[in-house]
Order: C-alpha cells, then structure tokens, then sequence
C-alpha cells in the first residue's frame, strides 16, 4: 500500500478535533485514516466512532485512552523499524490530552501522534520503492 499522507498538519488537526468536541475524527477515521492506521499497526482497531461512544458517558477519557494505546502501538512499531524518534506514545497522548489542556496539550499530542504515523509511512513507502 502506498501511503499519501505522509505530513498531516498534527497540531492542527487536534486544535480542530478538540473545539469541534471529537466530531472532526468522527469524520476523518471513515474516511480512510482508520484503514491507514489499522494498515500501518498490520490489524483491525476498534473504530473510533464506538471509541468517541463510549466516550460520552467517561466525559471522554475513554477516546484519549483508546488513542494512547494506538500510539503506544505505534512507537513500537517505529522503534522495530528502527526510525528515529521523538515518537508518540501512552504516557505522551494521556498526559498532554489531560494535564496538558491549558497548554493546548490535545494539540501537542495530535502532533506527535501523526507526526509518528507519517515517519512510519514514509519509512514503508521507501522500503516498497527499493523492492
């Protein structure tokens, strides 16, 4: 699979995300970013709207920690492929969306977070040119 979306605007998006309350990736997962990630980690995830669900009632702890483990997976992943860091990670995604919020941590984490996801695809676009 060829990945295209190698610089998503991270920072951004999550500024969006967070002032449209997680309707913004209601949106964007079903649009092809749940297949790249559940692409990337090699697996199906829980799809993110059933995540944003469960949400609700957990005054949406519950998404931020489904993204944690997403990113944890993904910093594994980064770091078997051997691609420098900073990465994403649990503790990175948790803490930002929570102790970070005046901060604009939920920004910062977003960022993070895609920033790795693109290292990654960058990383297997290039290793399926060479092949």
């Amino acid at each position: 699979m060829q990945y295209k979306h190698t610089h998503r605007p991270g920072f951004w998006l999550g500024f969006i995300d967070f002032f449209t309350a997680g309707l913004y990736f209601m949106a964007a997962m079903p649009l092809g970013l749940q297949a790249e990630i559940d692409s990337v980690l090699g697996h199906k995830t829980m799809p993110y709207w059933q995540a944003y669900l469960i949400g609700i009632p957990t005054l949406f702890i519950y998404p931020i920690i489904w993204m944690g483990r997403i990113a944890d997976e993904l910093r594994r992943k980064a770091e078997a492929m051997g691609i420098k860091g900073p990465h994403t990670s649990f503790r990175h995604m948790f803490c930002w969306n929570t102790l970070g919020l005046p901060l604009l941590g939920f920004a910062v984490a977003t960022h993070r977070f895609f920033d790795t996801l693109g290292k990654i695809e960058a990383e297997l676009n290039r290793s399926a040119a060479q092949q």
